[in-house]
């Protein structure tokens, strides 16, 4: 949930707060006193969202980036974003690990602030390489917000925003850790940056049955926890698109289908453990903790898969999406 870590007071008593949760940097007050200034933290995790607005006018110059990425959403005002001494035509911008960035903005500027760590986009980038690699991506710090592709990219990071304050993530660990990775492998497909992309790498062969199994051994033992396929892989220790390949000849599905049909019978067991009386869980309940959140969907998938909808299955608990 949204956490206000300053409202209004000294924008100097402002600088320290985001120096604690940001990066330390520095700052000029060319107008103003802050006393209209916020920093909300609505989530903390593999990618933070913070608003943020100084309520002054002022110049701030973070330096040199640590091992995250900071990505500037505006919301109200107007400033200028300069990224490795290049000033950018928008606010909407990233930039990353070792990277320079100073910012100047008006009293009325506002802006979501996604912070994304290096390590979940190094994790990305090895499932599309099948291999690490040696430097953090670097991305063109500015975003083209007048794209087709890009705002349909900007309304899912305007729904994550959404659901950090509905507690939907605190409920659904799995949903959350799932929004997290789409937001960044969007990312890396829509915004210019300088790896190969992973069309360049040649297909990859199919993963051996042997290491088909491994993958199918760790989706049985970590069912419960945020996976995704870049985690198979490494468990099964091949690549991302050998372990696809594999998937398909040997299995006829892929990863994560997989991983969904197997989530979709826990909550048929935990379902009708409910039913027996062993638990006093929900469907609602159950269904999120395995990482269903659209509820309607999920009473359809199962349907489809046992026959019957999983309200008739619990017997009706309250709480049960239908």
């Amino acid at each position: 949930m949204a956490t206000v870590l300053f409202s209004g007071g000294d924008v100097r008593d402002l600088h320290d707060a985001v120096a604690a949760e940001f990066a330390p940097h520095k700052l000029r007050v060319r107008r103003g006193d802050g006393s209209g200034g916020r920093l909300v933290r609505h989530w903390r995790g593999e990618v933070s969202v913070y608003e943020l607005g100084w309520g002054a006018d002022v110049d701030v110059v973070p330096g040199e980036l640590p091992d995250l990425y900071s990505l500037q959403v505006p919301l109200t005002g107007t400033g200028l974003v300069t990224v490795d001494g290049r000033p950018l035509s928008t606010r909407l911008s990233i930039a990353g690990p070792g990277q320079h960035l100073a910012m100047s903005y008006d009293r009325g500027c506002v802006n979501h602030v996604l912070l994304i760590s290096r390590q979940v986009v190094d994790e990305a980038v090895t499932a599309r390489r099948g291999e690490p690699s040696s430097a953090a991506v670097r991305f063109d710090p500015s975003l083209d917000q007048d794209g087709d592709a890009m705002a349909a990219w900007l309304e899912l990071a305007r729904a994550y925003v959404r659901a950090t304050g509905s507690g939907l993530f605190t409920r659904s660990p799995l949903a959350g850790r799932h929004h997290e990775r789409l937001l960044v492998h969007g990312l890396l497909d829509l915004q210019p940056h300088d790896l190969v992309r992973p069309s360049a790498l040649g297909a990859a062969p199919a993963a051996a049955p042997a290491a088909v199994r491994r993958a199918v051994a760790f989706c049985a033992e970590h069912a419960h926890e945020p996976i995704m396929v870049a985690d198979i892989a490494r468990a099964a220790r091949v690549s991302v698109s050998s372990l696809r390949q594999g998937f398909r000849t040997h299995l006829d599905t892929t990863p994560m289908a997989y991983l969904r049909r197997l989530r979709l019978d826990r909550v048929h067991h935990d379902l009708l453990a409910a039913a027996r009386g062993g638990t006093e869980e929900t469907v609602t309940q159950i269904a999120l903790r395995w990482g269903f959140t659209h509820l309607g969907r999920f009473s359809q998938e199962y349907r489809r898969a046992y026959g019957r909808l999983p309200s008739q299955v619990r017997g009706g608990a309250s709480g049960s999406s239908g």
